[in-house]
């Protein structure tokens, strides 16, 4: 099987996860402040897929997340993308790699492509956007509609609160939103948005400010695509530590107990955004957090 892509099917509904990068992201203290004794008490069972048995360090994965629901083709969370200046992040600096053909491979054209969606604005789920074009930065999916949450669209845009804090914001700002804006194909929601029958946005602040998670329905059959709610399954365990990465920590927190205890109570399978091997999760509560019953994907 070609590990770029593997393919989940909920009620009809194709999901299928085609893979930009992976490998190790950094020790779990640097990216989990306060994870320590969790991380340990779970080192068994977190690597060799989720942890480096070698070096100890957190494996991860860039993935996008592709579904096809009502004819129409949706991809979620489109990676780093190629070419692009993230001096806060340099291991997201000046990539060059064949996800386009990954895409391909998996049967999905850019043409092809109805609605793209960035459950938030980080430099990890918004690259692919766009494309460098001679020079300039052009969508890459020339047919699609773009979802991008209001709050975070004006946290990270020209004006925001987040353009002193860091280069890293200024340079995606421009090079993966503003182009998509300027051709119209942008579309800034607030509160909730329905994108078909089976497909609805909703809020989930803390990562950022804007952040969200995609919850899908398909007859019997539920998931919900938590974006960056979660970055490891130690995590399930321990539902209140959140990344170094969010902006309001204790936000976060908040957004990813109230989301896994729905997805336990309601039988939704959990669909992260980085998780490598298993990238979902069948969860029920266990203790003060959740364990996994069943791996998918």
């Amino acid at each position: 099987m070609d590990t770029d892509f593997e393919r989940i099917t909920l009620g009809g509904i194709e999901i299928l996860k085609v893979v930009e990068v992976r490998g190790p992201f950094g020790p779990p203290a640097d990216l989990f402040p306060g994870i320590d004794d969790v991380w340990q008490a779970h080192e068994k069972w977190l690597a060799p897929d989720f942890q480096d048995p070698d070096s100890g360090q957190v494996l991860a994965a860039v993935q996008a997340w592709v579904v096809r629901s009502e004819g129409r083709t949706i991809v979620v969370d489109p990676g780093v993308g190629n070419g692009r200046e993230r001096p806060g992040t340099p291991h997201f600096s000046g990539f060059d790699t064949d996800f386009l053909d990954r895409l391909a491979r998996a049967g999905v054209r850019p043409e092809d492509v109805d609605v793209v969606v960035n459950t938030h604005i980080h430099g990890d789920h918004v690259g692919w956007n766009t494309r460098d074009e001679n020079g300039s930065w052009v969508p890459t999916f020339p047919r699609a509609t773009y979802l991008i949450p209001r709050a975070d669209h004006d946290y990270f845009g020209p004006d925001g609160a987040a353009r002193t804090a860091h280069d890293n914001h200024r340079f995606l700002f421009a090079d993966s939103i503003a182009p998509v804006v300027a051709t119209g194909q942008a579309v800034l929601w607030e509160d909730s948005h329905r994108i078909d029958a089976h497909l609805t946005l909703e809020p989930a602040p803390g990562h950022t400010p804007g952040s969200s998670v995609l919850r899908l329905t398909a007859g019997t059959d539920r998931a919900v695509f938590v974006g960056d709610l979660l970055h490891s399954p130690a995590q399930f365990v321990a539902p209140t530590c959140s990344s170094a990465m969010c902006v309001d920590p204790t936000e976060s927190a908040a957004s990813r107990v109230r989301v896994l205890q729905r997805a336990a109570d309601e039988n939704e399978l959990v669909i992260p955004a980085h998780f490598p091997g298993p990238g979902a999760a069948e969860i029920r509560r266990e203790g003060g957090g959740f364990s996994v019953s069943r791996w998918r994907g």
